[in-house]
């Protein structure tokens, strides 16, 4: 059960992605009606909110723009920061809307954000410690319970970016509707597009999850 389960989330992570990319190709084909490009949207989203210390910049690549909170960045890629569409929009305005959240101290971010150091050092040695676990699991179950401890961190830390990204998706919609940042049916393009990337998140925990379950099967499983 637990490998079917696997293997439904591997395919609907595929589905996802392969549907995010087809709705951001197919809205960034229509322009904005407003003519503003994804940076001039981020830079007003940032002012309207009173952020003065936080910088737009591009990237390479295509769905890589993020929120930086070490450097205070707004990171668009090279195809929402020049771009004029509802997609390059909703994009900008959600990246600012992590911006508002480091700025009003949110919650979900702040918690977010303490767990990553934590989270480098997992990620760091889970895999080989997991391995290690499984190999030695006939023997002793001590590694392989470390390496669920530190998996599972990692399962918590995917179910706590579902809250950020949520909020952040509602802050941006919000926002570009009071600044008449779109019309009517550009704000339906960008919720869309919103929300197919807020679906990466949960497939992505939800996989954590089933892995997470895996693991504490085979420990389980030592156990009887």
């Amino acid at each position: 059960m637990i490998w079917i389960i696997m293997i439904a989330m591997m395919l609907a992570s595929w589905l996802v992605s392969w549907r995010l990319k087809s709705k951001f190709k197919e809205y960034s084909q229509t322009p904005l009606s407003s003519g503003l490009t994804g940076r001039e949207v981020a830079e007003m989203m940032l002012r309207d909110n009173g952020i003065t210390d936080v910088r737009v910049i591009s990237v390479a690549g295509r769905l890589t723009d993020h929120y930086n909170p070490a450097d205070k960045t707004v990171n668009l890629s090279e195809y929402v920061y020049e771009a004029r569409s509802a997609a390059a929009a909703a994009v900008a305005a959600h990246e600012c809307g992590h911006a508002v959240q480091h700025a009003k101290a949110y919650a979900f971010l702040k918690f977010r954000s303490a767990m990553v150091p934590a989270l480098s050092i997992a990620s760091r040695y889970m895999q080989w410690i997991l391995l290690i676990g499984i190999f030695m699991i006939q023997s002793t179950p001590v590694p392989l319970a470390i390496g669920v401890a530190l998996f599972a961190l990692t399962t918590l830390f995917s179910f706590v970016t579902l809250p950020v990204e949520f909020d952040a998706s509602k802050r941006a919609l919000a926002w570009i509707d009071r600044r008449g940042i779109v019309t009517t049916q550009e704000h339906g393009m960008a919720k869309d597009a919103l929300k197919w990337a807020a679906l990466t998140y949960v497939v992505a925990a939800l996989g954590s999850l089933a892995t997470l379950l895996y693991y504490v099967s085979i420990l389980m499983g030592r156990r009887d």
